[in-house]
């Protein structure tokens, strides 16, 4: 060995680690020791070697590098156990290299662990952990008692794991996976009367801090602060700049400020498991975060504008570029408008409502360098005053013959306070100057009007309230030039309760189009929309659409003069299924082998959804003969063809959307071709012997009027002329056959003459009554004439002439005719100046002297018989 190796070897053994101690230190081992620097050269480098051992077993190396300037000094080394230090005894070793050579583990120094008590105990305690570690902990059981369990609080067993360091004590190890609430943590040992508690938090995390100013005179800070961590044990410590932050946890700390101009700003966070810095750099006065306005009034309230005026808290504000928004609301409607100003203090607002209820609110900040706004002011609230209501919405619905002008309620902001009434004008047409005028109460929408459908008419509507008239609202009423209710429509599907409508564009619509909806199987008021220029779809939706109801939906263009409608539409906000029993009047008709099944068509109102067809099913016991279908939805009935004698179920239902519905059922029994031939031939028969049997019954009655001699009496008839005793008239006999119309039927009528034309021999003077001129023709009798009525009876007159014997009139100039003497009694007529007088019984007898042979003329009276004409 050579004297440098001797040299080296005395020094690693005699001039080593001395005087070594151990001690705990909040959970740390400390070791402290000194060198003999006698011993060593003043370049050298001492390399010290440290093994911590736990129960005899090594749980961690080091090593420490002393410099030639440390040599001689104490020496100290620290190092925090994973395990506390009250679970086991903790022992150092120590060993120094120098020149490659290493002493021997010659200094140890232990710290016993603690020892055990009657009752389990649980280390450590009241500890901090940081979240995402591992900890320890251990239960130093009773001498003597039998371990059971160990565990966490709030952790599964997938995260704990226990295991045995020696006969007493066992170690619980968790992944920290969660932190604490605003208590601690519970470690439990054996039962919950043995535990220990445990704080898991996070370091600081605070963040995004920003300085600025709002009183021009100091600093304002503001950060956000991290995670929330327990109070006790894991609270946060806050420094800017070096002085404490007594309200740092709420992430705001202020200090006086003597300087203006860029600077920086730090911040510091620091709890138990570490701490954080935050640095920030500004000119405040380019940072300046204003107060709220205060003391904001309204102080000139109008119908439609209003001002508002308030204070500042800081008097330099006054010095300022400001700019203000204004915060106007009503219900959930919110108007934000900004104005520009130095030292703003007032505003006017505009465009407001009448009669209407706003609340205000105003915030402000810097023009120039704009930095943020300030807080908003305390928001003060205010009443516009009334005013004239709005213009009203027009439309127009045509009622039969009538025109119906209807519009919409004004809303609380359109009526400017109570309606009073409205106002309706139009006139005759549109070229007249000329107004009708009529007034409706303001609880109706609507007036009827009985106008000239082939004339255009200007109608105006207008409102009234207690603040005057609204601007009158004009719609013209175009010529009813055709039935638009009879126009072709389009199915449209509704959906989420509305229409989704679109329509072509149209040239004539230069001030927009309008939509408007109704039932189509009621006589209802339409609802509209009016739909601006250049926009050809809209959402048509309504709070009384219904489920199941069709409704009819028009377009029309708005146009300069009258509305010009376009098309038309139908379909349901949401289809429903149509029950059952749908075809209400379901009848059948056989025709030979077939049979037709018709129905009645089915109302609108009974069609909850569209109708694309029918369908019809034969059946005959429950077994389908055969189906019949149509696509037509008017169709009216159905024919089942080729059909045995038998019993049938028929069965139509109807075709939409969602299958096959409304099913309604009829049964009918099919009857032969010869029971139809037999019923033919019965009905027949029967007819045939009814109407023998009524010419019977009348035949019967005609032979017995004759049998029995039953005529109708005579009246007397009524002379209005004298007789005519000159001359004497040849006469036939009236005679009338039974039977009416036919050439028997003869019977001599008055004859026109002119006046002493001869008749038969005798020249007639003017003597009638009725002689219109000298030229003229005069009634005048003929050899014709009526028998003299006698004691024998003749048949009746028949119907050509209708009864005429009971209305007879005794007109001068026909005769009766006599072939025996005159009756005696009576008296006689004869013409005087004066009229007619009645004869004396001596002019009688001389008129009767003369005996009347057989074979004598018939002599006839000289007085006409006026037959009743017939009304045709």
């Amino acid at each position: 060995m050579g004297l440098q190796d001797y040299m080296t070897e005395r020094c690693v053994l005699h001039c080593g680690p001395q005087n070594m101690t151990l001690e705990k230190f909040d959970q740390m081992i400390l070791s402290t020791w000194q060198d003999d620097p006698s011993c060593f050269a003043l370049r050298d480098v001492l390399i010290y070697e440290l093994v911590v051992l736990i129960e005899d077993q090594e749980v961690h190396h080091d090593k420490l590098a002393v410099l030639h300037n440390q040599i001689g000094s104490t020496h100290s080394w620290s190092w925090t156990p994973y395990l506390a230090l009250e679970c086991a005894s903790h022992s150092v070793r120590i060993s120094l290299r120098y020149n490659n050579r290493t002493s021997p583990w010659t200094q140890e120094k232990t710290l016993p662990g603690r020892g055990a008590s009657k009752k389990p105990q649980v280390f450590p305690r009241d500890k901090v952990f940081e979240v995402g570690r591992h900890g320890n902990f251990c239960c130093i059981m009773p001498a003597g008692a039998v371990f059971n369990k160990m565990y966490m609080s709030g952790y599964n067993n997938s995260n704990m794991k226990t295991r045995k360091i020696n006969n007493q004590t066992y170690v619980l190890t968790v992944l920290l996976d969660q932190p604490s609430n605003n208590s601690c943590t519970n470690v439990i040992c054996q039962t919950s009367d043995y535990g220990a508690c445990a704080y898991i938090g996070y370091r600081p995390d605070d963040r995004d801090l920003q300085c600025e100013t709002q009183d021009l005179e100091s600093v304002d800070c503001l950060w956000t602060v991290g995670k929330e961590l327990p109070k006790r044990q894991l609270s946060t410590e806050y420094q800017l700049n070096g002085s404490d932050c007594p309200n740092g946890s709420k992430g705001r700390c202020s200090q006086r400020i003597q300087e203006v101009g860029e600077r920086t700003w730090t911040l510091t966070a620091k709890n138990n498991l570490g701490k954080r810095e935050l640095t920030d750099r500004a000119d405040l006065m380019k940072r300046v975060h204003m107060f709220a306005p205060e003391g904001v009034s309204a102080s000139a309230v109008n119908a439609r504008n209003v001002t508002l005026s308030w204070r500042w808290k800081v008097l330099r504000y006054s010095n300022l570029n400001i700019t203000c928004q204004v915060n106007v609301s009503h219900f959930e409607t919110n108007t934000m408008s900004e104005i520009f100003g130095v030292g703003l203090l007032s505003v006017v607002v505009t465009d407001l409502i009448p009669n209407w209820t706003y609340n205000v609110a105003v915030r402000c900040g810097t023009t120039e360098h704009f930095w943020k706004w300030s807080n908003w002011s305390a928001s003060v609230n205010f009443h516009t005053r009334g005013d004239v209501p709005d213009a009203l919405d027009v439309w127009m619905q045509a009622r039969d013959n009538q025109t119906v002008i209807i519009w919409k309620e004004p809303q609380s902001n359109e009526s400017h306070g109570d309606i009073l009434e409205y106002e309706v004008s139009w006139t005759e047409n549109a070229e007249r100057e000329r107004l009708n005028k009529t007034k409706v109460d303001h609880n109706f929408l609507s007036v009827s009007l009985t106008l000239d459908p082939t004339e255009e008419h200007i109608v105006t509507v207008s409102a009234r309230n207690i603040n005057g008239s609204s601007s009158p609202t004009t719609i013209v009423i175009p010529r009813r030039k055709s039935d638009i209710t009879n126009v072709e429509t389009d199915g449209i599907i509704g959906s989420d309760g509305g229409f989704n409508l679109s329509w072509s564009v149209s040239s004539a619509a230069s001030c927009g189009y309008v939509v408007d909806w109704c039932p189509a199987s009621e006589n209802c008021r339409v609802e509209w929309l009016k739909v601006p220029p250049n926009v050809t779809n809209t959402r048509v939706f309504s709070k009384s659409f219904k489920a199941g109801v069709r409704y009819s939906l028009s377009v029309y263009a708005c146009t300069n003069r009258a509305p010009v409608f376009l098309e038309r539409r139908e379909g349901y906000t949401e289809e429903k299924r149509i029950e059952d029993s749908l075809f209400q009047s379901l009848k059948w008709n056989q025709r030979d082998s077939d049979v037709e099944i018709s129905w009645e068509p089915v109302p609108l109102r009974n069609q909850p959804a569209f109708i694309y067809g029918y369908v019809l099913y034969v059946d005959n016991n429950n077994n389908k003969v055969l189906s019949v279908s149509t696509d037509d939805p008017k169709a009216s009935s159905l024919t089942a063809t080729n059909l045995n004698i038998n019993t049938y179920t028929f069965t139509v239902k109807a075709k939409t959307a969602a299958g096959e519905e409304g099913t309604t059922t009829i049964t009918a029994t099919l009857n032969s071709l010869t029971d139809n031939l037999i019923e033919i031939v019965c009905v027949s028969l029967v007819a045939v012997f009814g109407l023998l049997s009524l010419v019977t019954i009348l035949c019967f009655r005609h032979w017995s009027c004759i049998k029995h001699k039953v005529y109708p009496p005579i009246p007397t008839p009524v002379l209005r002329d004298k007789w005519l005793t000159t001359g004497e008239n040849r006469c036939h006999h009236l005679r009338v056959d039974q039977f009416p119309h036919s050439e028997a039927d003869v019977m001599d009528v008055p004859e026109l003459h002119k006046p002493g034309a001869p008749v038969n021999d005798y020249v007639i003077q003017n003597v009638s009554a009725h002689t219109q001129t000298e030229k003229g023709y005069y009634n005048q009798p003929v050899r014709n004439c009526i028998p003299q009525p006698s004691s024998a009876i003749h048949p009746p007159l028949r119907s050509l002439f209708p009864n005429p014997l009971y209305s007879l009139t005794m007109v001068p100039g026909y005769q009766w005719c006599s072939s025996g003497p005159e009756p005696q009694g009576g008296t006689h007529l004869e013409r005087s100046s004066d009229g007619y007088q009645p004869h004396s019984e001596a002019e009688r007898s001389s008129v009767n002297q003369t005996e009347v042979r057989p074979d004598s003329p018939i002599s006839c009276v000289s007085t006409y018989i006026l037959l009743p004409q017939s009304p045709q």
